[in-house]
């Protein structure tokens, strides 16, 4: 299936908007890192379209202490698939992921 022809205009808003997405997952994984929010608030947030669109691997690599390797051998003994986007945990994966890092 082709891309659809845009305009100059509709680019630059793409982009603009693809820019402002970035920034805003960049603060919530900053937030992550610095312990002013917890993993908890961010799976209540599925609402967000930032948040929920987010893939689960940058959500845990955000976390102190876990880096790629664990977070893949997290995702692996919880069922989590490695392209997983947090709109699409399931009840259970998401009470795995909470009884795991939900101090923290």
């Amino acid at each position: 299936m082709p891309l659809p022809k845009l305009t100059l205009e509709e680019k630059k808003q793409a982009l603009k908007k693809a820019q402002q997405v970035r920034s805003e997952r960049a603060k919530i994984r900053q937030d992550l890192k610095a312990g002013r929010t917890g993993i908890r608030e961010i799976l209540e947030q599925v609402d967000n379209d930032v948040i929920a669109k987010m893939r689960v691997a940058y959500l845990l690599e955000s976390l102190p202490r876990i880096g790629k390797v664990r977070t893949r051998k997290i995702m692996n003994e919880i069922g989590i698939d490695e392209t997983r986007r947090i709109q699409g945990l399931g009840s259970r994966q998401k009470q795995a992921l909470l009884e795991r890092f939900g101090n923290q």
